[in-house]
């Protein structure tokens, strides 16, 4: 299936021609060429995801390294390839043993999505994914910095990143005064990322920026005196490199609480399905009520809550733990229920019973996870 290419940057820039003078301007050979003989001499070369030109493991690398350290990463990357060799077989798992694999490394809409590309590279590329960075950046998950990288490790296309490690290196060495999560000043730091780029050699580039700000220009205690491009950085000459890049204006942490209920009958506990959209989503859950402050009301609503699934033999307020989002806190409190009678109706809707025995497997959100196998490992730890 033929894919359209739609123009959807032509209003972050002022105009082609004014654009391309500004690339120009900004050009520089040297910068380039000081960051590819760094890399080749100092940068990373044994990454699980490195030395092969297959876009299928470039390209689950990138989506898995959004938001996400490298450590964390490479664990769930060498699990996926185990179970997933192939984006054909990503492309036919079922979701729940997608977001399986995915539970705990955060960010859950990246595995949605993740399932959601593999499927179209599948249907509409037959499962090879395209060269071109506008085509790759049409796919589910794939932003443009994401996409360009793809292209230049898979095709060693000569594109552009601009990653947050980017972005700190950039604005250190040419003295960014302000927050470069500004739209202004982000169009202006893709104007110089274009500029910037090589003629060849644009994977250990491309490469060699990740690297710089993951090891040595890193967001605390930034390795200047290692850097090749300390000769010309703009935060280091003056002192800044605490200060630059400029920081996001703070606000305030909402902060949310909920009620969790752990509804075990024998050997099993309740689990809810969450909606694909919102936290959590596409991932089992516990099943949860709303805090209220009238505490008559409060029992009411537990105890209704309860009684959809089965008669209660007694239950137990755990103790409360907190969960912080990237925009806000959320402070958990657990009850467990333990049923003496299971109703059957117990597994309609989103709603079902799953073994305590395979918690460890099961595709949860990782605090929860965490409860419960606090809970039925070791539930004095979590009693009040």
């Amino acid at each position: 299936m033929k894919r359209v290419v739609s123009d959807t940057r032509s209003k972050a820039v002022p105009s082609a021609q004014s654009s391309k003078a500004n690339v120009e301007a900004l050009a520089d050979p040297s910068f380039s060429a000081d960051v590819i003989t760094w890399q080749k001499q100092h940068g990373r070369h044994a990454l699980p995801w490195q030395n092969t030109r297959d876009a299928y493991r470039v390209w689950l690398s990138e989506i898995m390294l959004q938001q996400t350290q490298v450590a964390a990463v490479i664990p769930y990357y060498l699990r996926f390839l185990e179970s997933f060799p192939t984006v054909a077989s990503l492309a036919a798992a079922p979701s729940e043993e997608v977001m399986a694999h995915w539970s705990g490394l955060g960010y859950y809409s990246r595995a949605r999505n993740l399932h959601k590309c593999a499927q179209t590279i599948v249907a509409e590329y037959g499962g090879v994914f395209p060269s071109d960075p506008e085509l790759l950046e049409q796919l589910p998950g794939i932003g443009r910095s994401t996409a360009a990288a793809i292209s230049a490790f898979s095709y060693g296309t000569r594109a552009a990143i601009l990653d947050g490690n980017v972005k700190r290196v950039f604005a250190r060495v040419f003295g960014v005064e302000r927050y470069p999560g500004e739209k202004a000043v982000e169009n202006g730091l893709w104007l110089r990322a274009v500029a910037l780029l090589p003629e060849s050699g644009v994977e250990a580039y491309t490469q060699g920026l990740m690297d710089l700000g993951a090891t040595l220009c890193t967001r605390n205690r930034p390795s200047c005196q290692r850097c090749p491009l300390a000769h010309r950085c703009v935060a280091y000459a003056t002192g800044r490199t605490n200060e630059l890049p400029v920081r996001k204006p703070k606000k305030a942490v909402p902060e949310k609480q909920t009620i969790m209920l752990l509804i075990v009958d024998k050997d099993e506990i309740l689990l809810e399905q969450r909606p694909d959209k919102g936290i959590w989503g596409g991932l089992l859950s516990l099943p949860e009520i709303a805090v209220t402050a009238d505490e008559a009301g409060f029992d009411a609503a537990l105890a209704q809550a309860v009684a959809r699934f089965g008669v209660a033999a007694g239950q137990e307020e755990l103790q409360m733990f907190t969960h912080v989002f990237t925009h806000f806190k959320l402070h958990i409190t657990p009850y467990h229920i333990a049923l003496k009678r299971r109703l059957q109706r117990a597994g309609e809707d989103a709603y079902g019973w799953y073994p305590i025995a395979r918690m460890a497997d099961a595709p949860l959100p990782a605090p929860v996870k965490k409860l419960l196998l606090t809970v039925f490992r070791e539930p004095d730890l979590l009693t009040q």
